[in-house]
């Protein structure tokens, strides 16, 4: 997800405005440390642009009477940055994810520009919420229920064919994602989600796993990426996934584009499940998506069109060398 800075934010605090923005200062939200964080400072060091992590849990506003909240991480305010790129959300409380959304919606309000808005960020980050997204636009999904006790969850996964895929509701990589075939292991599985007070995400298994095609949405350009684990029923590339690049077809860029656009969304994945007896299932989108397997395989560098896509909807029309 991106954020970028207007005039409007940067009118309230910014020294910035003192001087012409010769080299753009874009701050990242999350770990400097890691192959994401050099693939972005290369491409924003090749893009003339000034790049500064600092962390979540460094996020804080400042309110005081008649005063619009001065929003500052561990590199300072904010509106100091001509643009904001976040990373992986890492784990938290709810008060402290909804603190970081809040955060997000208090710079939006005072006029910062948004390409993955909270509102978007929202629903991407919830799977109950993106499947009735997609499913209401009309594509094929795998049948999901959530609901919030064992006893709940052991009926869907009898109803849905004792042959399910539980995930957590919230997370992504295939962390936490579990095919459950036995009664025994599902009862035991759903008692632990019990005593976690986790809500219950049980999905039919779509056969025959281990196949499915990522399509990566960054502006209006879509990629489409075909992964294949031959050994599980997960394509995470982390997990064993392998990796192949395709050509996008129409009809592939009709759904993502409708999909990322129905929820707000202008750098994500799109991922579709090979399905036996039918056409693929849109089984999630993903707001905040690693791209290690896909830059694997493509010539374009996705770090720079994602620097490039921020530097397009910038609002302060700064300069940036190439």
């Amino acid at each position: 997800m991106v954020v970028t800075a207007s005039r409007k934010v940067n009118e309230f605090r910014s020294p910035r405005l003192s001087r012409l923005p010769q080299s753009p200062r874009l701050l990242v939200l999350g770990s400097d440390q890691g192959w994401h964080a050099s693939q972005l400072r290369s491409a924003a060091i090749k893009a003339g642009c000034e790049l500064v992590f600092a962390t979540y849990e460094t996020l804080r506003g400042d309110v005081t009477s008649r005063s619009p909240a001065g929003l500052r991480c561990g590199a300072g305010l904010l509106a100091d940055f001509d643009a904001v790129i976040t990373r992986t959300m890492p784990m938290g409380s709810f008060e402290q994810i909804s603190f970081r959304l809040a955060v997000l919606h208090e710079f939006v309000r005072l006029g910062g520009v948004v390409i993955n808005p909270p509102r978007a960020l929202e629903i991407a980050i919830d799977k109950f919420a993106t499947l009735a997204v997609i499913a209401e636009l009309g594509y094929e999904v795998p049948a999901t229920r959530v609901v919030q006790s064992r006893r709940d969850a052991m009926e869907a996964f009898r109803e849905l064919g004792g042959d399910c895929v539980v995930k957590p509701i919230f997370g992504g990589e295939g962390r936490g994602v579990m095919r459950l075939r036995d009664p025994e292991l599902a009862w035991t599985t759903f008692a632990t989600l019990d005593q976690l007070a986790a809500v219950h995400y049980v999905q039919a298994f779509v056969s025959p796993g281990g196949r499915d095609t990522r399509l990566l949405v960054i502006g209006e350009v879509v990629h489409a990426l075909r992964r294949v684990n031959h050994d599980d029923f997960r394509t995470n590339v982390a997990g064993g996934g392998e990796c192949t690049l395709l050509h996008v077809t129409a009809e592939q860029e009709t759904i993502a584009r409708r999909v990322t656009g129905a929820i707000g969304l202008r750098f994500a994945s799109v991922d579709l499940l090979d399905c036996d007896d039918g056409p693929p299932k849109i089984v999630e989108v993903n707001g905040i998506p690693g791209w290690q397997g896909a830059q694997g395989v493509m010539s374009t560098s996705i770090a720079g069109a994602l620097i490039e896509l921020i530097v397009a909807s910038n609002r302060r029309g700064f300069h940036v060398g190439s």
